[in-house]
């Protein structure tokens, strides 16, 4: 059977599916897939701001740039600012996501069990993930204010020194990465949450009954109850924590010096900071984050299917 007979046989069969997606495709290629190609293209490129098309005034100024192949990746790579960024991206990824994942693992355990405010708490904990993430992190740069900020107040009022957090490249570090945490917790929660409701409850009484312990539950149960939720959401919060350009550029913009700049603050940077603009070099760190992360999913998803897990 030919390729366009097995095309033609699934549009046949499956008319009504494809008719109900076809409106989601096209709005996603649109959004995504055009600026996805263009900046593949401009990444083999050398346009900047004094080449690419642009008006200045009545006057139209055509593009001048030229096709330099594989330029920009060479000179990408072969610079050590990529791989200073990419290993403090690492870290900075792998702690937001474990610290994420423990914390939010913690509190779904504790809010599964039957307690007085239950609901209550529950919404506490979520509301960081209702409000949007500028504000929530506009908020914590106030709270980090050298002079005027409450958490160094409240250091004053104990005889704590002021804490340099977002002047010292350390303490920026670890900020920034608590701020992350704080953003990323609900989600985790919640979907952790979801995954424990859905382990029967006879299990951990035919546990507590062959005297099994906590931990032995916890062991035994609950973890490999919470595996399939558990690859999702680590898989999902390490591309968001990978691309985290808010909580970075508006707490500390990358700072101090350049101490918590991560790749995609960096692309941006060259793209609409930095003079003159470099849209060639920005769009191929682009890709190479594309890449990277591409490279993660498929790795992540192979091990998986090692362990016996369908994703």
């Amino acid at each position: 059977m030919t390729l366009a007979v097995r095309v033609r046989r699934a549009l046949g069969t499956h008319w009504y599916a494809w008719t109900m997606v076809a409106p989601v495709v096209l709005v996603i290629g649109v959004i995504i897939g055009y600026p996805l190609v263009r900046g593949l293209f401009l990444s083999l490129t050398d346009a900047n701001e004094a080449n690419v098309e642009r008006n200045i005034g009545v006057n139209h100024l055509p593009a001048t740039y030229k096709f330099t192949g594989l330029d920009n990746y060479k000179a990408v790579l072969g610079d050590g600012v990529f791989w200073d960024r990419l290993g403090w991206t690492v870290v900075w990824t792998v702690g937001c996501v474990s610290l994420t994942f423990l914390i939010g693992l913690a509190l779904a355990n504790m809010l599964n069990r039957t307690l007085r405010g239950r609901t209550v708490y529950r919404l506490a904990l979520i509301l960081p993930w209702a409000i949007p993430a500028f504000i929530s992190v506009f908020t914590w740069r106030m709270l980090y204010n050298e002079k005027n900020g409450i958490l160094n107040k409240l250091l004053a009022g104990g005889g704590i020194d002021a804490a340099p957090w977002l002047n010292d490249p350390t303490w920026a570090k670890l900020s920034v990465i608590a701020v992350n945490v704080w953003l990323g917790v609900p989600f985790m929660l919640v979907a952790l949450l979801g995954g424990l409701q859905s382990i029967p409850g006879e299990l951990y009484e035919a546990a507590e009954m062959d005297g099994a312990g906590p931990w032995q539950r916890f062991r035994n149960i609950t973890v490999p109850g919470l595996r399939a939720v558990s690859s999702t959401v680590i898989l999902l919060s390490t591309i968001w924590t990978f691309n985290m350009f808010p909580v970075i550029f508006l707490l500390t913009r990358g700072g101090p010096g350049d101490a918590t700049e991560i790749l995609v603050t960096y692309a941006y940077r060259l793209s609409f900071i930095d003079s003159p603009r470099n849209f060639s070099e920005s769009a191929a760190w682009g890709v190479l984050i594309l890449l990277l992360l591409s490279v993660v999913a498929v790795v992540y998803r192979r091990a998986l299917r090692k362990q016996g897990e369908v994703w």
